[in-house]
């Protein structure tokens, strides 16, 4: 089972935003030194945060600011905007299982089926976790 890393930086960057962005101007070279990450690929996370209304960014000078109140920001909704299919790969199943066994040719249709509720127990789970939460669980460490 997989979750990209994105999801884990697009947090981290929503922290950051969050705790600094009223004091200085949030660019993507400045979260790219937070996360260790490229600030290539911190943009093109802003880029996908912006498109789902989390984000606005101001374009040649910089600077991320939180579009929404945090209790609207759920993990499902950041994992969404940075992979939107993220669900269906959630599992991997084997290719080419022959079509000439009576398990082999059932097997994708009988591993959906448990798959399945796995996929919605998991957004159902990130649904009701939000960045409220997090930012929360993040003021409590920083104690």
């Amino acid at each position: 089972m997989h979750i990209s890393k994105k999801c884990s930086i697009a947090i981290h960057c929503l922290i950051f935003i969050h705790e600094y962005g009223d004091k200085v101007k949030v660019t993507s070279d400045l979260v790219s030194k937070s996360t260790g990450i490229s600030a290539v690929t911190i943009r093109n996370i802003f880029s996908s945060l912006k498109k789902e209304g989390i984000l606005s960014v101001k374009n040649g000078t910089g600077g991320a600011l939180i579009q929404c109140p945090l209790e609207d920001i759920s993990l499902y909704r950041i994992c969404q905007a940075l992979e939107p299919d993220f669900l269906s790969h959630l599992i991997g199943i084997h290719d080419s299982p022959s079509s000439l066994c009576p398990v082999g040719k059932n097997i994708h249709a009988v591993l959906d089926m448990s798959y399945d509720i796995i996929r919605n127990d998991l957004k159902k789970s990130l649904e009701t976790i939000t960045m409220k939460k997090v930012i929360s669980d993040y003021e409590k460490m920083n104690q």
